[in-house]
């Protein structure tokens, strides 16, 4: 497998869930046209990242705006990767699934490091990073997914490449500028994987479009020094663009190179897994 293609899907919302599903599908059906492998949309598509997050805004994960796509990624041969407020109990969940080409779904993630400083507190946190094998027409790529906030805590890419992932998706809903986007290439740089993030358009509150895709190739066998892994930026508008990844160059890299896994002493890492905080990181509003 040479190339996997990843539609990043800037969209402004509409008014209501029904047309946020009518202009998805629409979407997903122009990034078919382009060669796209996997379509993705931004955080919490369902509702357009409008809080407040209430119960009443969340839906199953066999709604009908759910079924629409994964019939729609069954009609177009395509995995598309929805994004919503997931009905759950206690509280509503940041979800996003992937159906693959057939119409399975293959991963079903919910955001784990939930912005309890703000509106998602009201949420459940999700507990795990899954990783799942996605069938394309032309083989096979395993792939992760991190949400928004997660991109902020290394260990969550970290867990993903452990997991076997080889491309991460990340729905997004938040300004991206140099510290985010700097996140994003460290986290594919430092764990030899393609990332790509999809943000919703300047005009849509707090945000600014910038979606984008990491390929996590620093060093080029035959060229001097390393290289930026950047593949595609967007701007501030809305469109649909599209982050060729260089799969087979990306493996090869990750057989000989020192990052990863390749040289890590986990027993050395204890404190990382331990759950006390001290100052200066107390915070009243922290959920364990």
């Amino acid at each position: 497998m040479n190339h996997f293609i990843v539609a990043l899907l800037q969209l402004q919302p509409e008014k209501s869930m029904e047309k946020n599903m009518e202009k998805g599908l629409i979407a997903c059906r122009q990034a078919k046209k382009m060669g796209a492998d996997l379509a993705v949309f931004p955080e919490m598509w369902s509702i357009g990242y409008q809080p407040p997050f209430l119960p009443e805004k969340a839906i199953t994960t066999d709604s009908d705006f759910v079924e629409h796509f994964r019939r729609e990624a069954k009609d177009l041969s395509m995995a598309i990767a929805a994004t919503f407020l997931e009905q759950y109990k206690p509280l509503p969940r940041n979800t996003v699934r992937v159906f693959d080409r057939y119409g399975r779904d293959i991963l079903t993630y919910a955001k784990v490091h939930t912005c309890d400083f703000g509106d998602e507190n009201i949420l459940t946190p999700g507990d795990t990073f899954p990783v799942a094998a996605l069938d394309t027409d032309k083989g096979t790529v395993n792939i992760g997914a991190m949400i928004c906030y997660d991109r902020e805590f290394p260990e969550s890419a970290r867990l993903l490449m452990l997991g076997g992932a080889e491309i991460v998706i990340v729905p997004n809903a938040c300004p991206m500028e140099i510290n985010r986007l700097s996140q994003l290439r460290a986290r594919a740089f430092e764990n030899m994987i393609g990332i790509a993030t999809v943000n919703y358009p300047y005009g849509q509150p707090d945000c600014n479009g910038h979606s984008s895709a990491f390929d996590g190739i620093a060093y080029r066998p035959g060229e001097t020094g390393s290289r930026d892994t950047l593949i595609v930026e967007a701007g501030e508008r809305e469109g649909i663009y599209l982050a060729d990844f260089p799969l087979s160059q990306l493996r090869d890299y990750r057989n000989t190179e020192v990052h990863g896994n390749a040289y890590r002493h986990p027993k050395k890492y204890t404190a990382l897994v331990e759950e006390k905080r001290e100052a200066p990181f107390l915070r009243p509003d922290y959920r364990p």
